[in-house]
């Protein structure tokens, strides 16, 4: 069988998911082959990297269960440079259960990238609606979030000020 980081690698636009979706329903029908997918999401080619943890955010989606025993390694992952990175792993540890220490690490990771304006526009998206989800279930406090939404609405971004003031709606009612 083709290894993924080639099949990650090729198909599409460089822009594209290319063969993600297919790449996704091999690990769907066989499990082992997760670990080789994660792999993927530190391979030197951006590309490969972007289109690696799009389709293990998609394997989080149906099965959370499955990227738990990844969390520690993703929670590694929250220093990358790479938005597609970043506003993946948002949405990732949103959908798994976090131990307390790992809730707390991925809480602290969303303050740091909140508190300035200087965050990828789809990065500031996810992570403002990871913050709404903690406050939701008692982690994060609701001052806390409104704090780092109102620095969201400076944003350069009109859909992260947009995004920013509808959540802001959404946690004072």
């Amino acid at each position: 069988m083709e290894p993924f980081s080639d099949m990650l690698s090729a198909g599409g636009k460089a822009n594209s998911l290319g063969r993600t979706s297919e790449v996704v329903e091999i690990v769907l029908r066989d499990r082992t082959k997760l670990d080789e997918l994660f792999m993927c999401v530190a391979h030197q080619d951006a590309w490969v990297r972007m289109r690696a943890i799009d389709g293990f955010e998609k394997i989080c989606r149906i099965h959370p269960g499955w990227i738990e025993p990844y969390v520690d390694k993703l929670l590694d992952l929250t220093s990358a440079s790479q938005p597609s990175i970043l506003w993946h792993l948002a949405e990732i540890f949103i959908k798994v259960q976090l131990s307390p220490l790992q809730q707390n690490r991925v809480i602290a990771w969303l303050r740091t990238m909140l508190s300035s304006t200087d965050i990828d526009w789809i990065v500031s998206a996810n992570a403002m609606k990871a913050t709404v989800y903690f406050v939701n279930k008692g982690a994060m406090s609701r001052d806390e979030v409104h704090t780092l939404l109102n620095i969201q609405q400076r944003h350069h971004s009109k859909s992260v000020r947009k995004k920013a003031t509808q959540l802001l709606a959404q946690i004072d009612t």
